[in-house]
Formats: C-alpha cells, structure tokens, sequence
C-alpha cells in the first residue's frame, strides 16, 4: 500500500513539476517555488521543536517570502551574466541580514536563552532551504535554463529510483543505519551509476530533446540546448557524479535531522512521500552544484 501510494503520488506529481521547470514564466516559478519553500520551512521549525527550540514561525516565513517576490520581480533582465552576477550580490547580503535580523528580533524574547538558538535556526532555515530553491529559479533564468532543470530532476529522481529498489531487493550493507536504516551501499552505487548513464544520454541527445520539446510548444528556443556548445562527456559525468553525490548527502542530512527530532517523516502532506521536506531533500543539496555549472558557463 505504502508503494503503491508513493507511485500514484509520483505519477500526478511529475508532469505538474516538468511543466512548471519547461514552460512557466520565471515570477510564477519563483512564487511555486515560495509556496514549497513555506511549506517544507513550516515543516523544519516542527521538526528543530523536538529539540526544545522555540523557533520565529512567523518572521521566518515572512523572510523567506520577502526573498522569493524580490525574485520574481527582479527576474525581467535577459542577460544571464547579470541575472547571475545579481542573485550572488542578492543572496550573500540576505544570508548575511538574515543574522543581524533574527537577532534583533530574539531581543524581545522574555526568556533570552531562547533567542538565539531560535535565530539560529531561522538563518539555517534560510540558507537550507530557501537559497538552494532560490538557485533553481535562477538557474531556469539562464540560457538553456529549462533544459538544465530538466536534467537536475531527471538526475536526481533517476538516482532516488533505482537506490530505492536495488537498496530494497539487494541491499546487504547499509551506509549509516544510525542517521538511516534502510540506506545501502548497494543502493548507493545503483543510485551513483543511473546518474551518470541519464546524465550522460541527456546531453548525448541534448539537441534531439530540445527540439522536440520545442515543437510541442513545452520550452521557447532560449530555454533549449541551442544557445550553448555542447560539452564534453567528461564534464558531464563529473557534473552528474557531483549532483548525485550531493543529492544523496541532502537526504542523509535530513534524515539526521529526523533522526535527532525521533520522526520517521518531516510531514504526511504527500501520500507515500512524507512531507515536503522529504521530497526535496535531495534537491536542496544538488541544485547549488547545477547552479554553480549554470554560472560558469554564462561567466566564461
């Protein structure tokens, strides 16, 4: 049942993402991507209670949305170097304000011993969720930034599928059964080489794909691989090795996380998944490294 759940869950869940990653103009993401990140934050401040932490619901939340409808306003310019350039000088001074603000507002806290762990974990709210899905919107402003997105996810949940059935049928020796009790080194290695063989056929046929997803009207020509020289094999492996290798730390910090609050889900909101925390785990960890690819590539 719990299978079956998590399939169906999958099977809707899916062409609502793709379509959103290829077709939805930069605001409506970045306010998609808002509503994630506040639900998956609301999620995390349950979770840091179990911890006798009192946290800023409401200020965090506030912050966070703040953050993304600056992106979705500042999201007109059709230069990549300069959307780039700007979301660096933007999110390193949020990052930094973030402190200073959540410290101030622990000042009128009655019992100060409270206050900054509660700041803490509104900074770290900020930068673990928040900024990575930040990275995504921005990486989608690039040149071929749909199909980019498209392979991160594509990477990614081929990496969750395959470490979750081979882990499950021939898993014999786990990672970290403290932090993870069902994780292998088994199902990590599947997960490892199903990255690099979806890495490397998506830009093997990264021109063939664009293409058709350009004739049915999913991407426009800029959000393609037509903009940009097709690389190397080499850095593709090693591009689709490191986001592999990320994403699977993402889940296994999360499940740190979980493990210390003593729950098994960060919430029940998407049947057979847990909550939206645990859905995006892996991305939250993965789409800085696509970010930083995005960015060098604009900025050479």
């Amino acid at each position: 049942m719990h299978l079956l759940k998590r399939v169906l869950t999958a099977v809707v869940l899916i062409p609502i993402v793709l379509l959103l990653v290829l077709r939805a103009p930069i605001p409506v993401l970045a306010i998609v991507a808002a509503l994630v990140a506040l639900l998956a934050v609301h999620e995390l401040l349950e979770l840091v209670e179990a911890y006798a932490i009192r946290p800023f619901h409401w200020p965090t939340y506030i912050f966070i949305a703040a953050f993304f409808v600056l992106m979705a306003l500042g999201s007109a310019s059709e230069k990549p170097v300069i959307s780039a350039a700007s979301f660096i000088y933007g999110t390193g001074f949020a990052a930094a304000f973030a402190a200073f603000l959540f410290l101030s507002i622990g000042m009128n806290r009655a019992d100060l011993s409270s206050a900054f762990p509660a700041a803490v974990v509104s900074v770290f709210a900020f930068c673990y969720v928040a900024l990575p899905l930040g990275f995504l919107v921005q990486v989608r402003e690039q040149w071929s930034g749909a199909f980019l997105l498209l392979y991160l996810l594509l990477i990614v949940w081929a990496g969750d599928i395959f470490a979750y059935f081979v882990g499950r049928s021939l898993g014999r020796h786990f990672m970290s059964p403290r932090i993870s009790p069902k994780k292998t080194w088994e199902g990590a290695a599947a997960s490892f080489a199903a990255s690099l063989l979806v890495g490397s056929l998506l830009f093997n046929y990264a021109l063939p794909i664009s293409s058709a997803l350009l004739n049915v009207h999913l991407i426009g020509r800029r959000d393609g691989f037509f903009a940009l020289q097709k690389p190397d094999l080499w850095p593709i492996l090693l591009l689709s090795a490191a986001i592999n290798v990320a994403a699977q730390l993402g889940d296994l910090v999360e499940s740190l996380i979980k493990r210390g609050a003593g729950v098994k889900d960060s919430g029940a909101i998407l049947p057979g998944h847990g909550g939206m925390l645990d859905r995006i785990d892996a991305l939250l960890f993965a789409a800085p490294v696509l970010w930083c690819y995005a960015a060098w590539r604009v900025m050479q």
